[in-house]
């Protein structure tokens, strides 16, 4: 199992379009802390489909894709995605 397959039940169990967190709620779901990459490149939330993060699978594998990261307030913005 994953490490950020917590994170992936929660969005699934989320019924909203949009759903907004702070990088500390990630961290508190996921019982650990974020990797410092997170909180400094966009890359660590991109939505590939391929490649080797396996953090992509918690939110793409759930419905979601990661619509905005704003790293001054450590906010991340998950958007449904459309089938």
């Amino acid at each position: 199992m994953s490490k950020y397959a917590p994170l992936g039940r929660h969005l699934a169990s989320q019924g909203e379009p949009e759903v907004i967190m702070t990088f500390s709620e990630v961290e508190k779901i996921l019982g650990s802390s974020l990797p410092p990459s997170a909180r400094t490149y966009r890359a660590w939330w991109a939505n590939e489909r391929s490649g080797s993060h396996v953090q992509r699978e918690a939110w793409i594998g759930s419905g979601y894709e990661v619509d905005q990261v704003d790293f001054l307030r450590e906010r991340v913005t998950f958007r449904r995605r459309r089938s």
